[in-house]
């Protein structure tokens, strides 16, 4: 099922186009990474899904139900996570909560039962400090257990980890991959080493047009060039090296960086062998031989220029 579904949106401001033509949908229980560089359009697109933004053409579905500007009625399907959270600072985890909840329209039993189990996720139960006191890292937990409170279908992340150090970035992204139990999340982020750690699929926006969207597996082997990489034992073999090989057929290119030869060709998993045999023949020490896996981070590069 479709938890979220956009549909040729368009969004400018003045005479400056923002998001032109975006279509896209999101699978229940999957995570989906919305990737582009700052200035995007990126959360624009997350303003509109909650509408608190209203598109110049296009439509916006919402767990099959319409996103009306100005209207909150399908952001109950929706938790949301803004890149800056903010609390009240004289309350600790629990009393925030309460409040959340207590605006949410939850039962009081409904909400002690949620805080335990969502201050335990994201690793703050038994925290009782003022929230004044907390690092970015710990804000962002409790800003992803206050966006789990009603139990949404659709789970918003704006650049989430985008601030965090590595061992910050790493317990967020722990956190996501458990609660993408309960819910579907969408998380916008311009670090794509998150994205190849948790996303099912994800879409690259520049300049306000989605230039890529799939599988994180489908988009590197649709987007492959099969590079095999040569570590040679001695540097001064490697330009003499480098001009044998240009001149094999199903070679396209090759760069050398150091004593490393990359070399860009045809059918790796063919013709690899035959470079093998090569450097057999040639006599050439190799300390190492790889077949390049294509990076999602190239593909970004490529893609946007």
């Amino acid at each position: 099922m479709e938890i979220l579904e956009l549909k040729e949106v368009h969004k400018q401001f003045g005479e400056l186009k923002v998001i032109q033509d975006l279509s896209f949908s999101v699978m229940e229980h999957s995570v989906f990474g919305f990737i582009g560089k700052n200035g995007a359009g990126k959360t624009t697109t997350m303003k509109m899904i909650l509408g608190f933004l209203q598109p110049n053409a296009g439509e916006i579905y919402v767990s099959g139900e319409k996103v009306t500007y100005g209207n909150a009625n399908t952001n109950r399907h929706i938790g949301y996570l803004p890149d800056v959270p903010e609390f009240y600072g004289y309350m600790n985890p629990k009393e925030y909560l309460k409040l959340c909840g207590e605006i949410t329209g939850l039962k009081k039993e409904q909400i002690n039962k949620k805080s335990e189990e969502l201050l335990s996720l994201v690793g703050l139960d038994g925290v009782n400090r003022k929230i004044r006191g907390f690092s970015r890292g710990m804000k962002q937990r409790l800003g992803i257990a206050q966006a789990l409170l009603n139990e949404p279908k659709l789970l918003i992340c704006d650049e989430p980890t985008s601030a965090l150090d590595p061992i910050g970035r790493k317990e967020i992204l722990d956190i996501l991959s458990v609660a993408r139990e309960k819910t579907t999340i969408v998380f916008s982020t311009h670090i794509l080493s998150d994205v190849e750690r948790i996303c099912d699929s994800i879409g690259v926006l520049d300049n306000g047009k989605l230039i890529l969207q799939g599988t994180v597996p489908e988009i590197k082997n649709n987007r492959r060039k099969d590079t095999v990489q040569i570590e040679v034992a001695n540097l001064k073999h490697t330009k003499e090296l480098e001009e044998k090989l240009k001149k094999l057929p199903f070679v396209m290119e090759t760069t050398v960086v150091e004593n490393c030869i990359n070399i860009q060709l045809t059918k790796a998993d063919k013709f690899g062998m035959e470079i093998l045999a090569f450097l057999i023949k040639e006599n050439i020490p190799v300390m190492r031989y790889e077949i390049m896996e294509p990076s999602l981070e190239n593909v970004f590069l490529e893609v946007v220029g």
